[in-house]
């Protein structure tokens, strides 16, 4: 075998200048895989010569072997196995596992086909539902479409919109009234203080400055004590308004848009069930009834929780409103009425914590 390999070798045009050096060998993997074989197996390349000639020809020289190594480096041949790269040990062993090569890359590709089908799926039933609901909408608002009513419910429900547009309207009088009245407590302040100081200055009416001082300081001390009951009243109606008044309307709003899904997909239904029976038709309103059946249940379950849900907020209404309500009016009465004791036993019977004066001011460190 080495023999033949070596007359093939042998038989290879290697050119020869004029000046009788060789020149580059072409590029060749037969030839390099051959001789690499015989770097192996076969004879001392050291002590070898390669006989070559020209295509017709007669002049003919002996290659030395070392040559021959020339020509190798030059070219990027063959490298003795002993001293195999990186890259060709890592190319032997993907030959022997092709499989492990391509596992990361089979999965991370089954995870992004999966991901995109889930969301092409999701963006398909959106914009069938999408389509479903605006076309009911349409049909009601033109009255070509029917729509499922509870009449006691939307009582209730329009009942809700309407006390909350009411205790809206009192929360922003009630706001008004307490910057009305943060201002002319505020002036009260700064008139005694003036009263105070010309008491001091002015010997000859020093008692009557001294009196109107003292009148305007219990009046600013009354003011702010009526303040505090008037902010915890607007703090009380402002939860009650824009918290849980607020929770329940998007609750119902939850319910109205489940409503009008249940009565889409109940017309397509309707329309389905009207129209000819063969296989495909079956098939299309079976998938109808199971879709009418989901939104049906979501509807019943929604208006459960309307239901709850109006209950618990017409008990907590009247709690509420019971209680800020007859403060409101005891603070008011007994601040008009002068009667300093009164407004204070009202402030402590509900709770009414007083903040102390600069309060509102921010600190030394907040103002730095």
């Amino acid at each position: 075998m080495a023999d033949s390999i070596m007359s093939k070798a042998a038989t290879m045009e290697i050119p020869i200048n004029s000046n009788g050096d060789t020149g580059t060998l072409p590029e060749d993997d037969s030839l390099e895989q051959d001789l690499q074989q015989v770097m192996v197996s076969g004879p001392n390349l050291n002590e070898t010569s390669i006989v070559s000639g020209g295509y017709g020809g007669t002049a003919g020289g002996i290659i030395p072997t070392s040559t021959i190594k020339d020509i190798r480096m030059k070219s990027g041949g063959f490298n003795l196995p002993k001293s195999q790269s990186a890259a060709s040990r890592l190319a032997q062993h993907t030959d022997r596992h092709p499989g492990s090569s391509n596992l990361n890359t089979s999965s991370s590709t089954e995870v992004s086909r999966g991901v995109a089908v889930e969301k092409l799926d999701s963006v398909k039933k959106w914009g069938i539902n999408t389509y479903k609901c605006t076309k009911q909408m349409f049909s009601e608002r033109f009255g070509r479409g029917s729509r499922t009513v509870d009449l006691e419910l939307e009582a209730q429900i329009d009942m809700l919109r309407e006390t909350k547009n009411k205790y809206e309207n009192i929360l922003r009088l009630a706001t008004a009234l307490i910057n009305h009245f943060q201002s002319m407590v505020q002036t009260q302040q700064a008139l005694g203080d003036t009263f105070t100081d010309l008491s001091q200055k002015s010997p000859e009416l020093q008692d009557e400055f001294g009196y109107n001082a003292e009148t305007q300081k219990l009046l600013c001390k009354n003011g702010e004590a009526l303040l505090g009951a008037i902010n915890f009243f607007v703090s009380s109606v402002n939860t009650l308004v824009n918290k849980t008044m607020e929770d329940t309307l998007m609750t119902i709003k939850q319910y109205e848009n489940a409503r009008l899904e249940f009565d889409a997909y109940r017309s397509d239904l309707e329309e389905l069930s009207l129209g000819p029976r063969d296989a495909a038709a079956m098939v299309r309103i079976e998938m109808a009834q199971h879709e009418y059946q989901i939104h049906r249940d979501k509807y019943e379950r929604l208006r459960s929780d309307v239901t709850i849900k109006l209950k618990f907020l017409e008990e907590n209404k009247v709690k509420v409103m019971h209680k800020q309500l007859l403060l409101f009016h005891n603070a008011i009465s007994a601040y008009f009425a002068g009667n300093q004791q009164q407004l204070e036993q009202t402030l402590i019977q509900f709770n009414v914590k007083l903040k102390p004066p600069g309060s509102d001011k921010p600190s030394w460190l907040e103002e730095q």
